[in-house]
């Protein structure tokens, strides 16, 4: 991960670019989430929807290791 904000900024955003055409051979669709990572260490909205999203996803993970 890129140490400037601006590293991190660019590179996040050409991760989802990149994941948008997924189709393509060498691209994939993995690279959504982890340009939305990278942006989220610099902006308070992503980072929040990103922790929600984790507390939704553990909640869900520890229902269905128990049933």
């Amino acid at each position: 991960m890129p140490a400037s904000v601006w590293g991190r900024r660019i590179a996040g955003v050409l991760l989802i670019i990149g994941g948008i055409l997924g189709f393509l051979p060498v691209l994939g669709f993995w690279m959504i989430p982890l340009g939305l990572i990278f942006l989220s260490v610099d902006s308070k909205f992503i980072r929040r929807r990103r922790r929600t999203l984790e507390v939704k996803l553990g909640r869900w993970w520890k229902n269905r290791k128990s049933t």
